[in-house]
């Protein structure tokens, strides 16, 4: 029933808004200039074409494909679209999205249910509603992009990984990364943290049988002893049993450190491996399938000589450090209603162990400096395209005072800091948030270009494994995603995105224009052949310089 609910609300909006943008904006617009295109040559059977400045693999090419093919049929005997030409329209291909945004809004549901099971279904059917209202993810549920279908196919991985499918969940990360290549590092992550879990399972097993064993010899050796029987046999049992159990620790449970002495992080590092070890047959053959995909994959980075299929020189590999800053302040506004008890809890924290947190304070805005003074990067399709929150972030804010970007370290550091803290939860254990970490650097540090679409798949992983537990929380941030939403609805006449400046395609230029950037007031401009000029950059992004 959950599931319906889900489905059937976010229809509600994804359906008429998928409407509205298809009236509004009939053309392809942005990067759907490259992707729409590309789709139709494969709607025609042109599959030997590809456009070189589409970076990403054909994933969601071929799924229109399928979905178109599912709906011909209907389509064919209404008369609908006689054509193939207009079957594969841009509101067809867009509508691709609006289904699977459905559907990954299911899945949304499910995790939370696996994830949360003392929840119930009526709170993880609000909170799925609730999440899948993001406004990064809501806003290109309506454009034909590979982010929405990229998110599904890693939570769906990511849930067939989490009910011990390990076979299925290694094919979606196969599909995965045919939406997008990062997301090789996504499949890693859900592999080694299901690695660990299955370890730990038969690990608990093994503990279980090897306790059962016990006490059958310890009630044979009683047995024994009231018979008046030898005992010697019964001992030499239990010492080769409790030698062989031994020898079956880990090296945690070897140590010092038991329940009643809480093992610290590097012991809890020291123990995983340690039972990865043991068991590593038995795990090695469970996630064969993942290690097959890592394989194909690495063979075709080698083969193609580059992650990127087009534009390879703009988007080459770069020590972008300071991309984690970015994400962190991203996601700790995405969080806004949520600092103000999650505030008091760090502070608190600070008060126990001043000196310690000092340290780590200290230590953090270190390497923050060292992040925005070394590894700050200016991507040229960063600056050249005013159509997007980055830009006015970069212009407005970062690039106002050479001074500006270092005052903003101490809040990269709080915002982390919270990251940090809603994730350390009573369940949530260290090694997975190190790996959560380990695995957003890799995803996020090699692109130069700033891209707020880059966080969706690493923040829905911090949302899901949140602590946030208010309900309260939950639909203040609610209230903040349908604020954010209705605003780019209502304040951009002509075309949605967030926090960019409209360009329509008139001819004459004379566009009134609305934007909202942050904290930037709302300004109406009169863009005229005489006071605006349109520049076509090599890489074919419309981009607008304002004099």
């Amino acid at each position: 029933m959950g599931r319906i609910a889900v489905a059937a609300v976010v229809s509600l909006w994804v359906i008429p808004i998928s409407v509205l943008v298809d009236r509004v904006v009939p053309d392809p617009y942005m990067d759907e200039i490259f992707h729409i295109p590309q789709a139709q040559r494969y709607c025609r059977g042109d599959f030997g074409t590809w456009d070189p400045m589409i970076t990403t693999p054909p994933g969601l090419y071929y799924l229109s494909l399928v979905y178109i093919a599912s709906l011909f049929p209907s389509m064919w005997f209404a008369k609908f679209a006689p054509t193939m030409s207009s079957i594969c329209s841009t509101a067809i291909l867009r509508s691709t999205n609006a289904v699977v945004a459905v559907i990954c809004s299911v899945l949304i549901y499910d995790l939370l249910i696996q994830l949360r099971p003392t929840l119930g279904e009526k709170k993880a059917t609000i909170y799925a509603i609730l999440l899948a209202s993001y406004p990064l993810h809501w806003f290109f549920t309506f454009l034909y992009y590979t982010d929405v279908a990229s998110l599904t196919a890693v939570l769906a991985m990511y849930l067939a990984s989490l009910k011990s499918k390990y076979w299925l969940s290694a094919m979606l990360g196969a599909l995965a990364t045919m939406f997008r290549q990062t997301n090789i590092i996504w499949m890693f992550f859900i592999a080694a943290n299901s690695a660990v879990s299955y370890a730990e399972n038969l690990y608990g097993q093994d503990s279980v049988l090897q306790n059962k064993h016990k006490t059958t010899l310890e009630d044979n050796d009683h047995l024994s002893h009231n018979r008046s029987t030898p005992i010697s046999s019964g001992l030499k049992k239990r010492r080769m049993h409790n030698s062989s159990s031994n020898s079956q620790q880990s090296a945690f449970e070897r140590s010092e450190f038991s329940l009643h002495h809480p093992p610290g992080f590097f012991y809890e590092i020291l123990d995983v491996i340690s039972k990865l070890w043991s068991l590593k047959w038995k795990v090695a053959i469970a996630f064969a399938p993942f290690v097959m995909v890592l394989l194909a994959f690495v063979t075709f980075v080698i083969w193609n000589g580059s992650i990127v299929l087009g534009a390879k020189e703009a988007h080459a590999v770069s020590p972008h450090f300071a991309q984690m800053l970015y994400f962190g302040l991203c996601c700790a506004a995405a969080l806004g209603p949520v600092h103000f008890t999650q505030a008091t809890c760090l502070y608190q924290s600070f008060r126990k162990n001043k000196i310690f947190y000092s340290f780590q304070v200290l230590l953090a805005l270190v390497i923050g400096f060292i992040a925005v003074f070394f590894f700050s990067i200016a991507h040229p399709y960063l600056l050249a395209d005013n159509r997007h929150y980055p830009f006015y972030l970069w212009r407005k804010v970062i690039q106002v005072h050479w001074m500006l970007k270092y005052l903003l370290i101490p809040l990269y550091v709080y915002s982390w800091s919270f990251i940090i803290s809603i994730l350390r939860g009573e369940h949530q254990r260290r090694i997975w948030v190190l790996s959560y970490v380990i695995a957003t650097a890799l995803v996020l540090v090699p692109a130069p270009l700033i891209e707020f679409r880059y966080y969706t798949i690493p923040f829905y992983f911090l949302i899901l494994h949140s602590k946030i537990g208010e309900t309260s929380n939950w639909l203040l941030i609610g209230g903040l995603y349908a604020v954010v939403n209705i605003f780019t609805i209502a304040s951009v006449p002509g075309m949605l995105q967030p926090g960019m400046v409209n360009l329509l395609n008139h001819p004459s230029l004379n566009v009134t224009m609305k934007s909202a950037v942050n904290t930037c007031k709302i300004s109406v401009l009169h863009i005229a052949p005489g006071n605006g000029r349109i520049l076509i950059p090599a890489f074919h992004t419309i981009a607008v310089n304002l004099v």
